[in-house]
């Protein structure tokens, strides 16, 4: 009986040895990440020359924190022409072509139908008859006067004037629009066809009509562009533009020439949040010359915040586990890594938030310690 009691508690011992060695976790991933994290890298006099590592100390700068958009070139409503003709007519000339530039005055096309012919005939005729109803109004006006004529006689006289009067200027602010002096008209200078000229200085953006083509007051002929006044339409964000304000400075630059930059200024911003939670801001160029068109798309850089910080080379930063770190030196060749909060960048420097420990900072080829001790803590 001993001899079995033995052998039931010598089995008991095992089992209860082998449950608590299985009820023992093993080590997360997590764990070994942060245990390693913790770890100092030791370099051999022969790895440190080959690493060729540069220390130095963070530094006092001024940071930007920049945002960064895009947009597209536009000119202001006023600055876009669409011409038309107010009577329709038959295009007999016109040799604008896409691209073209033209001066306020330039004739654009020549147009002509016979509606312009008789338009003019009817001004001719009511100039006419005002003068005869001018002169019989005048003429009855007298006899009223001396109780010679009724008074019906001398009103119809008076009203056959006014409508004359009034049907003589409506005919010439026809003959106006399209493009007809009224007052050097005569019965000489009757012509069937019109001149159609640029109201603006600009660039002929498109040409809709051909030669021989008839179009009516709604067809829109040309389209005259001044790029004499670009601004930059930007797309923002509404978080970003909570940031932003009137005269505030952006630097813009086409995508084939980045580095040609451009001075511009915040105008106008948008109030309005679109759909897609953005708006636009508007911006005036300062300066540009004529190789940036209407149309164009940008890119642009606003400054939205400066403030002096504690910084480093971007290349002293390292990332592991999509977080930041630096090494700093605890003892010759002997190096720890320590993480840290990083914050705007600028050229070429990081904001470290970190208070960092009174040790020179590896801030050049900082990756060949990360893959040292990487190797270190596979081994």
């Amino acid at each position: 009986m001993k001899y079995i009691a033995s052998i039931l508690a010598a089995g008991f011992i095992t089992l209860s040895a082998c449950s608590s060695q299985q009820k023992q976790p093993a080590p997360t991933k997590n764990e070994n990440q942060a245990k390693t994290a913790n770890d100092v890298v030791q370099l051999t006099p022969e790895q440190a020359k080959n690493a060729a590592l540069e220390l130095g100390r963070p530094e006092k700068r001024t940071m930007h924190k920049t945002l960064k958009v895009s947009g597209v070139l536009e000119v202001p409503p006023q600055n876009m022409i669409s011409v038309s003709i107010p009577l329709g007519g038959y295009l007999k000339k016109t040799t604008l072509l896409p691209g073209l530039h033209v001066h306020k005055g330039d004739l654009l096309a020549t147009l002509e139908d016979q509606q312009y012919i008789q338009l003019q005939q009817d001004y001719l005729t009511a100039k006419a008859k005002l003068n005869y109803y001018k002169a019989e109004y005048e003429r009855q006006q007298k006899l009223n006067e001396s109780k010679a004529a009724s008074d019906k006689v001398y009103q119809q006289a008076l009203s056959d004037y006014e409508s004359e009067k009034a049907l003589l200027r409506a005919t010439g602010e026809k003959l106006m629009l399209i493009g007809i002096n009224p007052i050097s008209l005569t019965d000489n200078n009757i012509s069937r066809s019109i001149n159609i000229y640029a109201p603006i200085n600009g660039n002929v953006a498109k040409v809709n009509v051909n030669i021989g083509k008839y179009v009516s007051p709604t067809d829109v002929l040309f389209e005259l562009v001044n790029p004499d006044d670009l601004h930059l339409t930007l797309t923002v964000m509404e978080n970003d533009a909570a940031n932003l304000h009137s005269e505030q400075k952006v630097v813009c630059y086409a995508n084939n020439k980045s580095d040609v930059k451009y001075d511009a200024e915040i105008h106008v911003i948008n109030p309005n949040i679109g759909k897609d939670r953005a708006t636009e801001v508007h911006c005036h160029l300062l300066k540009y010359g004529k190789e940036l068109l209407p149309g164009m798309f940008m890119n642009a850089e606003i400054d939205i915040q400066s403030a002096t910080v504690n910084s480093l080379p971007e290349d002293a930063i390292v990332k592991w586990n999509n977080e930041p770190y630096v090494f700093y030196e605890i003892a010759a060749n002997k190096f720890k890594m320590l993480k840290v909060e990083t914050g705007t960048s600028s050229d070429g420097y990081m904001e470290v938030k970190t208070t960092l420990p009174d040790a020179k900072i590896v801030i050049k080829n900082s990756y060949t310690l990360l893959t040292k001790m990487m190797n270190s803590a596979e081994e």
